[in-house]
C-alpha cells in the first residue's frame, strides 16, 4: 500500500513561491498534486508517470514544477508566481485507478493535504 504523506505548505504573497512534498514508501508509476479550494471539487494540477512525463492543468502552467526524487523516494510541486487564486489545500495523490492513466487524475491513495494560502 502507498500512503502519501504531505509537507510544505503555508501562507506567502502573491508573487512568492514555495515548494510542497510529498514522501511514499515507493512510487507507484503515477503521482499526481491536487488541490481544493473552498467551496469548490478538488482538481488534479499535475502528474507525473514512470517515465517522468509531466502533465500540468492549464492555470498553471509555467508557473508549477513537478518532479521526483526517485532514491528517497519523494515527490515535489515547486509553485512560482503563486497567485491568491492557487490558495487551496493541496494533496499529494498515488496510483492512478486506470493503470498508466495519470493525467486522468483519478487515483487510489490521497495523503492529508497541506494548506497553501496566497494573499494579495
Amino acid at each position: 500500500q502507498v500512503q502519501p504523506v504531505e509537507s510544505g505548505g503555508g501562507s506567502v504573497q502573491a508573487g512568492g513561491s514555495l515548494r510542497l512534498s510529498c514522501a511514499v514508501r515507493r512510487f507507484p508509476y503515477c503521482m499526481a498534486w491536487f488541490r481544493q479550494a473552498p467551496g469548490k471539487e478538488r482538481e488534479g494540477v499535475a502528474a507525473i508517470d514512470g517515465d517522468g512525463i509531466t502533465y500540468y492543468q492549464n492555470d498553471v502552467k509555467g508557473r508549477f514544477r513537478i518532479s521526483k526524487d526517485n532514491a528517497k523516494p519523494i515527490l515535489y510541486l515547486q509553485m512560482n508566481n503563486l497567485k491568491p487564486e492557487d490558495t487551496a489545500m493541496y494533496y499529494c495523490a498515488a496510483d492512478a485507478l486506470g493503470a498508466h492513466r495519470c493525467a486522468e487524475y483519478v487515483y487510489n491513495y490521497y495523503g492529508e493535504g497541506t494548506q497553501v494560502t496566497v494573499s494579495s
